[in-house]
């Protein structure tokens, strides 16, 4: 238990480095990604006013596929909100994760679908 406790103490810190200096504004919202074993979620936030401009999640879909595929399809989704809401150029926020597979399929599709980070 102890290497568990000290993994998630190391995403924690790794999380709170990353937040102090991303903050997103009406301008470039901050694009925020969620990983769980079984779902993805996407948000675009604008720091400054406080509030969630866009969403995607895969909760309560009947999404199939690899994770990998989830994620690029969470990618897709929330690229075309952010296009709906003329977005197009936000900041990543990786919640301190390592950007490589999943979060790196997820990065790559909402970028194919024009959005600048």
């Amino acid at each position: 238990m102890a290497n568990l406790a000290q993994k998630l103490l190391n995403r924690q810190l790794r999380k709170n480095r990353v937040r102090a200096r991303v903050s997103g504004t009406a301008d470039r919202p901050r694009l925020t990604v969620t990983i769980s074993n079984l779902h993805v979620s996407a948000q675009l936030i604008d720091d400054v006013a406080g509030v969630t401009i866009a969403a995607a999640t895969t909760v309560g879909k009947k999404a199939t596929g690899s994770m990998s595929e989830k994620c690029a399809a969470i990618g897709t989704e929330i690229a075309k909100a952010a296009k709906k809401k003329k977005i197009t150029k936000v900041v990543f926020d990786r919640n301190g994760r390592q950007y490589a597979g999943r979060l790196s399929a997820l990065a790559d599709a909402a970028r194919n679908e024009g959005m600048e980070f």
